[in-house]
């Protein structure tokens, strides 16, 4: 069972809510120098290595295959790319196959390995914000950090075996990161003072951002020159040192960590009586769907993450068939947006937690601040691209500072279910991640859909369905979102309806 923080309770004796020493509380505020931001960092490296190990398929199957071109319709254009871009693509394969395995994979398998990652993911939320409470973060996010790390290891060798087994390794992958990346959440219940949770959620978000980045960067020239096993042998044992990383720095709450100060222990304690102990397996299931609070946040989730399947799945490929990019330089320029997003993410968490803490703004009004930011600016942007064609670098800048305004949100709406329900925060999380999966579920295919229909015209209503779907999602939430503890996520609520129940 994981061990609990009691809210009034801490080693030593019980604080008196009402009377908490103000200079005490203030002086144990350490910055960056602290075990809660060091737990920031640690989860900052895991997300980073999650999320290479998400895309490192999407990296190596070109060059893993002996076609990746899907066959041409009879009424095909027979218009092919520039000759030098040709040209350095197939010396990529020619350089890969020299050194590693290729395979006949048709183009339907190569779309159901690539899709393989996500078969469990809307079974595996719900379950794991259980097994959170059940067996404590620490061990059961280390444990899948170390199993999804070691499945990658082992995904050439599954690869030699038989698509089959891939598939299946993909699979369990899957079910496994889902797991770690809806489990995590639990930590922040115990650990981020509300004051500080913004900034010590978008360091750790910061690595998914990162980790795209570099695959991207990476990725693409390891396959060229040591071959497309290393991308999965080298990220996956980045993975298998986090998670050794976990277990010596990770624990459930301050009170059980053997290297955190008193003072600080204390700090973080105080800071989170006032919003109730974690909770067990009791939920307030009717007034969670009649929150309209929670709604807007998971309206949201799809929202943003509609976006964002658009900017994974189709920017390499709008930066090939439009600016006519051979593929190294499209993955590199893919990278940009998500170098832009990391570097901003975590003063966006930053400025946010300024605001709150000099009470320049009410943590609402910071939340739907920042959530706007992070929709109305990207939205001008990436929508501007369509009609920028003919300027490539200016184009190419659009999408740079798009992703850079868009990690305002990461602040806003994204971590507004730690404000509203902390005690139950990986179950909302899990139920945010069912929402964006929803979202790469029928993104991709609605996309796919208009740029088959029209591929000149196409491109512009993929981008402005983009704007739109994120402008509606942000309406509902200027309306509907609240940043109070809601009632129903209060201790007092809890225990009222364990005993009705």
């Amino acid at each position: 069972m994981s061990n609990t923080v009691e809210a009034g309770t801490i080693v030593g004796g019980p604080v008196n809510n009402d009377t908490v020493n103000t200079t005490q509380v203030q002086t144990s505020r350490k910055g960056f120098c602290s075990v809660r931001h060091g737990l920031a960092l640690i989860l900052h490296l895991c997300n980073l290595s999650i999320s290479t190990q998400q895309m490192n398929m999407s990296i190596a199957l070109p060059v893993m295959v002996n076609n990746t071109a899907l066959p041409s319709s009879p009424n095909a254009s027979t218009e092919r790319p520039p000759t030098d871009s040709q040209d350095n693509w197939n010396e990529t394969l020619n350089e890969s196959k020299a050194v590693a395995a290729v395979y006949d994979w048709s183009p339907e398998i190569q779309g159901i390995i690539l899709s393989s990652l996500n078969y469990g993911s809307f079974l595996a939320p719900i379950p794991s914000s259980y097994m959170a409470e059940v067996f404590g973060t620490r061990y059961l996010s280390g444990t899948c950090m170390f199993i999804t790390s070691v499945l990658a290891l082992f995904t050439p060798l599954a690869a030699d075996t038989g698509v089959t087994v891939l598939i299946v390794l993909r699979v369990i992958q899957g079910i496994v990161q889902v797991v770690l990346l809806t489990s995590q959440y639990s930590i922040w219940a115990r650990w981020a003072p509300p004051q500080e949770r913004s900034q010590l959620i978008t360091i750790a978000v910061a690595g998914s951002v990162l980790g795209c980045f570099i695959i991207f960067i990476v990725g693409g020239y390891l396959c060229q020159t040591i071959g497309w096993p290393y991308v999965f042998y080298i990220f996956g044992g980045i993975g298998c040192v986090c998670s050794f990383l976990w277990f010596a720095v990770i624990y459930d709450d301050p009170v059980n960590h053997p290297f955190i100060s008193t003072r600080e222990k204390e700090y973080i304690v105080c800071s989170l009586a006032q919003e109730g102990s974690p909770p067990g397996w009791s939920l307030p299931i009717k007034a969670m769907i009649k929150s309209l609070p929670l709604w807007s946040i998971l309206i949201f989730y799809f929202s943003d993450f509609w976006h964002f399947f658009v900017q994974t799945s189709y920017l390499p490929t709008f930066i090939t068939s439009v600016f006519q990019a051979n593929i190294r330089d499209s993955g590199i320029l893919s990278a940009l947006p998500f170098a832009s997003a990391c570097i901003c993410v975590v003063p966006g968490g930053l400025l946010a937690d300024f605001l709150l803490s000099r009470k320049v703004l009410r943590l609402s009004t910071i939340r739907k601040l920042f959530t706007a930011i992070g929709v109305l600016l990207p939205a001008v942007l990436f929508t501007s691209v369509f009609w920028l064609r003919s300027s490539f670098s200016t184009a190419i800048a659009f999408l740079t500072i798009s992703s850079a305004f868009k990690s305002f949100a990461q602040s806003g709406a994204l971590v507004n279910f730690m404000d509203i329900a902390p005690r139950y925060s990986a179950l909302l999380r899990a139920l945010s991640q069912i929402f964006s999966y929803m979202a790469g579920a029928i993104s991709p295919m609605v996309n796919g859909f208009l740029i088959s229909q029209d591929p000149e015209l196409g491109w512009r209503n993929v981008f402005l369905l983009s704007a739109a779907v994120g402008i509606l999602g942000l309406i509902f939430y200027l309306i509907f979102g609240q940043a109070e503890v809601q009632d129903w996520a209060k201790c007092r609520h809890a225990h009222t309806s364990e005993r009705t129940e």
